[in-house]
C-alpha cells in the first residue's frame, strides 16, 4: 500500500500504478487468456479465449464466437454462477427460461438440455455436467430481497444482489436493465416437492463443472452470488472458474441435434436463421 505522499502528485500516482505491472490475485482476468496454466484436456492453449476466476459478490460478460465452448466451474462448492445469454448483434432474441423448459419438457438442467431463445432458437448447448445442481425456476438476487436479508444490496456492498450485477454487466453490452430476463443458474440446485413447494438441494460439492457451447454468436453474463434460497444466513459465494475455447457448433449427426423432435426443431430453425444470413 503506497502511503499518502507517495501519490500525492500525478507522477507520484503515475510511478505506484506502474509498479503494479504483472501484480496477480487469486481472482481476475487472464491475460491473454492463452496463457491460462491448466487448460481442458484436448484443448490447446492457444484456442484459450476467455479465462477468469470471478469471486463471489462479482460479475462478468464477454462476448464468444458461434461454435466456442465455455466451462465453468464451482471451485469451492459454494459458487452459483446465474447466467444470461443474447445473441451478439441482435439483443432483443435473448434466453428464455420459460421456452427453454417447456419446449423441451423438462424444468432441470443437465447434460444435453439447450438453452433457447424467444424465437424458438438454441442460444447454446449443455454439452457437460457433472454438478446436476442447477436451477431454471427462481432467478437471481434482487436489491429489496438481500437488503432484507443482509442488510445491502447495491453493486458495491458487502452482499451484492444478483440483478444489480447484471445490470452493470448489461451496460457495459449497451443493454439497460429492461433487457435482464430472468435467469439460469449453475451449481446450487432446486426441484419442485410434490406439493408444488420449490427445495432448495444445494452444491454437489467443489470441482463440479458444466460447459456450454454456443450454437450463435452470444453476449455472455454472469453473476456470481448467492442463490435466493439458500439458507445459510450469512452471504456465503466461492469462486467461480471461467474458460472458453474455440471447438465447433453442433451439427446434424450429432447425436444433441436429433436427441428430441422439439430439440431437431430448434436446431433447424437456428441453422435455417444462420444459413439466411451467410453464417453457416
Amino acid at each position: 500500500m503506497a502511503t499518502p505522499s507517495a501519490t500525492a502528485s500525478a507522477y507520484g500516482a503515475r510511478d505506484h500504478a506502474r509498479a503494479q505491472a504483472g501484480t496477480r490475485v487469486d481472482a481476475m482476468p487472464v491475460l491473454p487468456a492463452s496463457s491460462w496454466p491448466t487448460p481442458p484436456e484436448g484443448v490447446a492453449t492457444g484456442d484459450i479465449v476467455w479465462a477468469e476466476i470471478v469471486v463471489g459478490g462479482n460479475y462478468t460478460h464477454k462476448v464468444l464466437a458461434r461454435g466456442t465452448e465455455l466451462r465453468l466451474t464451482d471451485l469451492t462448492g459454494d459458487a452459483c454462477a446465474h447466467l444470461l445469454l443474447y445473441s451478439a448483434d441482435r439483443p432483443w432474441e435473448r434466453l428464455n427460461v420459460a421456452d427453454t423448459v417447456k419446449v423441451l419438457w423438462n424444468a432441470y438442467l443437465g447434460e444435453g438440455h439447450l438453452l433457447l431463445s424467444d424465437q424458438g432458437r438454441v442460444l447454446a448447448t449443455l454439452t457437460a455436467d457433472s454438478s446436476g445442481r442447477h436451477d431454471a425456476l427462481t432467478g437471481t438476487s434482487t436489491l429489496a430481497r438481500n437488503t432484507r436479508r443482509y442488510g445491502d444490496g447495491t453493486p458495491q456492498s458487502a452482499s451484492p444482489a444478483g440483478r444489480e450485477l447484471f445490470k452493470l454487466a448489461a451496460l457495459k453490452n449497451g443493454l439497460a436493465p429492461r433487457d435482464i430476463p430472468p435467469s439460469v443458474s449453475f451449481f446450487q440446485g432446486v426441484r419442485v416437492a410434490e406439493d408444488g413447494t420449490t427445495e432448495f438441494t444445494g452444491s454437489a460439492g467443489p470441482g463440479k463443472a458444466v460447459t456450454l457451447r454456443a450454437e450463435q454468436d452470444v453476449t455472455v453474463l454472469i453473476s456470481n452470488v448467492p442463490h435466493p434460497l439458500d439458507p445459510r444466513p450469512a452471504y456465503t459465494c466461492g469462486n467461480l472458474e471461467v474458460l472458453a475455447y474455440r471447438a465447433g457448433p453442433t451439427a446434424p449427426g450429432d447425436p444433441l441435434w436429433d436427441a428430441t423432435p422439439e430439440g431437431r426443431r430448434a436446431f433447424l430453425n437456428t441453422a435455417d436463421h444462420l444459413t439466411a444470413r451467410g453464417i453457416a
